[in-house]
């Protein structure tokens, strides 16, 4: 009897709640707040996990290329490979509020036929702080980072403004200062002759590649006879003359200078031939590239593992003339192809090479053989970085914009990736910066 009414209470009770809407909202949530907090809190938890792989990545990246440079110059024995990898990670990893504790264990092989490997592992434990909850306490992280070297060689071409701004708030001088640092910098990765090369291009509106030159099929003196000679009477006297003949100047007259080639021939490092006057290149009588002058224009340095040599020639040059970045790019490419004019020794095909131009320039375009507006001129530039990049070249570049000019498009344009275009905007970090393009060029060498 008494059961009735308490069970149609119940029922009344149940009613009541299933129609309640507010009350059905305040479920739903209840019971999905779980799973959504778990969700943000794996997102959370899986970003510090990626955040501190990356920070073991670079620090095993960096301990590799570290060892291999030890190990190639007999600095350190076998013995010590893997004190030394990990003290080296030690030393630059930043993870450590994340990954605590990183054990890291190193393989060597020695030389073979191809080549020899230091091989690093590292292996750490990211305790979590959400996922834990869904019964993940920890995360297993790892990377692993190979150097090899013996195979590996480098070429690269150090494209130098050398415009009359470079005068101004000690640019020069910071600029010899860096590439010189860099020469050294490099030519400390070779462990035999050959296996590092650098060139020297320094550029103002043309570029200088030696007066000695002048007897090559690969110079055009169509314009240069035009405009540099004498007129002479071959009938009648002078005060009277009744024929005047142009005998243009000796070739061995000429001061060494060159300007950009016809387009767009001017965009691509195509060999010169002489059944093709378009594919060479057009001697100009540059004031600047007189040997007489005090702002000499310095010829342009092939490939060279001649380090004395290379940094002599940085020291030599002085700030002269307007700026045409595009034919200084155009020279640095040269630099790096066989073939006239410049001839680069031939690639060994026992060897993987890294060909890579650094370009430094502290102002906008003002001049070439065509223009003097600086969009038309970084229009041609971009093309000619379009194609260096697509033959495999590695391009760094630097602005150095110590004054009020905009910050480079065509600069960062050209550059291989955002983080090869660097901003300078006091002449003393020019060195560090160089310094930079020197650690990230010896990482060219470094395999994931």
């Amino acid at each position: 009897m008494l059961r009735l009414p308490v069970v149609s209470r119940i029922g009344r009770l149940l009613a009541r709640f299933a129609a309640a809407e507010h009350g059905n909202i305040a479920v739903i949530f209840a019971i999905a707040l779980v799973p959504v907090l778990s969700f943000v809190g794996a997102a959370v938890d899986y970003s510090r996990a990626v955040q501190a792989r990356s920070a073991m990545q670079a620090a095993l990246d960096s301990a590799a290329l570290m060892l291999s440079k030890d190990l190639s110059s007999g600095t350190i024995t076998t013995s010590q490979i893997s004190t030394k990898a990990q003290a080296y990670f030690n030393a630059v990893f930043t993870g450590n509020n994340t990954l605590p504790t990183v054990s890291v264990a190193a393989s060597y092989t020695a030389a073979t036929s191809m080549g020899s490997t230091i091989q690093i592992t590292g292996s750490g434990t990211y305790t979590t702080s959400f996922m834990k909850i869904a019964g993940f306490p920890t995360l297993d992280i790892g990377a692993s980072s190979t150097s090899a070297w013996g195979l590996v060689r480098m070429r690269v071409a150090m494209v130098l403004d050398n415009t009359g701004s470079m005068a101004q708030d000690g640019k020069m001088s910071a600029m010899q200062t860096a590439a010189k640092n860099l020469v050294d910098q490099l030519s400390a990765l070779a462990k035999t002759n050959g296996d590092v090369y650098i060139s020297i291009v320094p550029f103002a509106k043309d570029v200088n590649v030696g007066a000695s030159n002048y007897n090559q099929s690969w110079v055009d003196f169509s314009d240069w006879d035009a405009a540099n000679g004498s007129w002479s009477c071959t009938s009648g006297s002078n005060n009277n003359c009744n024929n005047w003949k142009w005998t243009p100047a000796n070739h061995n007259t000429w001061t060494g200078c060159v300007v950009d080639r016809d387009q767009d021939y001017d965009t691509k490092n195509t060999t010169p031939t002489a059944g093709n006057v378009s594919t060479l290149f057009p001697a100009e009588q540059y004031s600047y590239c007189n040997t007489g002058s005090s702002s000499y224009l310095q010829p342009i340095m092939a490939l060279s593992y001649d380090w004395t040599s290379l940094k002599n020639r940085i020291d030599a040059m002085k700030p002269t003339g307007n700026t045409n970045q595009g034919i200084g790019l155009a020279w640095g490419w040269m630099t790096l192809s066989t073939g006239d004019p410049m001839n680069a020794p031939a690639k060994d095909t026992n060897y993987t090479y890294k060909d890579a131009i650094v370009l430094l320039s502290d102002g906008l375009n003002t001049q070439n053989r065509w223009y003097s507006n600086a969009s038309q001129i970084d229009a041609r530039q971009k093309k000619l970085c379009d194609n260096a990049k697509a033959a495999n070249i590695t391009i760094y570049t630097v602005q150095v914009n110590t004054g009020s000019d905009p910050t480079s498009s065509v600069l960062q344009y050209c550059a291989s990736g955002t983080d090869k275009f660097y901003l300078v905007t006091s002449a003393d970090q020019t060195v560090s910066v160089f310094k930079d393009i020197g650690t990230s060029l010896s990482k060219l060498r470094v395999a994931r």
